[in-house]
């Protein structure tokens, strides 16, 4: 017999984390309230938008089992935060959590469209979504942005953005837009792998 304990599986991620941080869409009753995909709150002002997309693999297939958080300030660009700069607007989340569908892999955040926010020195960065993405098989969760095509001034100047050397690697990171039943809905696919690879913050 052995004298040593036989190494546990490795997992990344889940099946626990979605027991853990997104039962009610795993399928477990748990809590009263979860964070969900409504990052305003139903009282926030602003435009009213959703944001779906897919995260997908290096050979071009949805991750079916992939969470995602996303923060962002309010329509006038302030953050839930009490030491942001700004009245925080009463009632505004601003911090979602969702899961994959198991099945067709899409995500989904229903939120207000932010406005530009306070950066750095003065600056000014424009509208934008932070993303979380943690999954099987990645080892250190993926933190990226979602910037809007239609703001292209705004993204034109953000230092961020700026950042980016290579034009086709800064379009990875914007949402498309276009309306469905009345509603304006932002189009932002995750791509972990490959030629169109989603541009990752190191923070």
């Amino acid at each position: 017999m052995s004298d040593y304990l036989k190494e546990t599986p490795s997992q990344t991620a889940g099946p626990f984390v979605h027991i853990g941080l997104a039962p009610g869409a795993a399928g477990f009753d748990i809590y009263d309230q979860e964070l969900g995909g409504d990052i305003a709150g139903p009282n926030a002002a602003g435009e009213r938008i959703r944001v779906e997309g897919l995260v997908i693999d290096g050979i071009g297939s949805p991750v079916k089992d992939v969470l995602l958080e996303a923060w962002q300030a309010n329509a006038a660009g302030v953050y839930a935060h009490p030491e942001s700069a700004g009245d925080v607007e009463d009632g505004f989340r601003g911090f979602g959590r969702v899961i994959t569908d198991f099945d067709t892999g899409e995500w989904a955040f229903d939120t207000v469209k932010p406005g530009p926010v306070a950066g750095r020195s003065g600056s000014v960065q424009a509208p934008h979504i932070n993303l979380w993405i943690v999954a099987r098989g990645i080892n250190v969760g993926l933190n990226t942005r979602i910037y809007f095509e239609d703001e292209v001034a705004a993204n034109a100047a953000d230092p961020v953005i700026n950042l980016i050397e290579w034009e086709k690697r800064r379009a990875t990171l914007l949402a498309k837009r276009s309306e469905r039943d009345g509603q304006v809905v932002y189009r932002f696919d995750v791509c972990l792998q490959g030629d169109n690879e989603t541009v990752f913050f190191d923070i």
